[in-house]
């Protein structure tokens, strides 16, 4: 099965926030045309803003554009909201109790009306009930950042050293080599899942 061929699906880029944390999505989609339109978002379940997503009656979406700074993806896609305030170094207002970033193209407020389990993830549908544009910047699709995302991510070593980085959640280690037998401390996976930089 050719799996990387879903990344030909055109989806954008997205912060998905609530009350008590965020996340980056790929995975929202329009799925009425009422004047107050339904909007679906996909969450994986194994992801805390799921958590928290089942527990508030509203959340944000927020269309993040081609020129967003890099450490807003690294820090809200690669680190939990379980363990650190990911909009603790950015600029951010609050919308209905929720933060919201401002390096954004816009956001929308919604109101969840159901929740549907699909095997790894739910998808939340909310009805939109609010939304602003800050700015007419073309917003970044999926395919934009798998392109590159070797820019957006990019590290910066200390002293010159090696660093690799964890592919799954963004983690750096240091040092010329990587122990064959090393395991991410943030997410457990092992020193295959790491990239030399």
């Amino acid at each position: 099965m050719e799996r990387n061929l879903t990344r030909d699906i055109l989806s954008g880029m997205f912060v998905v926030s609530t009350e008590g944390s965020a996340c980056i999505v790929d995975t929202v989609m329009q799925v009425s045309s009422s004047k107050e339109p339904l909007i679906s978002v996909s969450v994986n379940k194994n992801n805390y803003t799921n958590e928290c997503l089942k527990k508030n009656s509203k959340f944000v979406i927020s269309i993040l554009s081609k020129k967003v700074d890099g450490n807003i993806i690294k820090k809200f896609g690669f680190e939990t909201s379980r363990d650190t305030d990911k909009f603790k170094d950015f600029d951010y207002i609050e919308v209905d109790g929720i933060k919201v970033l401002k390096d954004i193209v816009g956001y929308m407020v919604l109101e969840i009306v159901d929740a549907i389990d699909v095997e790894t993830h739910d998808i939340f549908i909310g009805r939109l009930v609010a939304s602003k544009r800050f700015n007419n910047d073309e917003a970044m699709l999926y395919q934009y950042y798998q392109e590159h995302k070797d820019e957006l991510l990019k590290v910066t070593t200390k002293n010159n050293q090696t660093a690799w980085v964890c592919t799954v959640c963004g983690y750096v280690y240091y040092g010329d080599t990587l122990p064959s037998d090393f395991k991410c401390p943030k997410c457990g996976v092992g020193s295959d899942a790491f990239e030399k930089k």
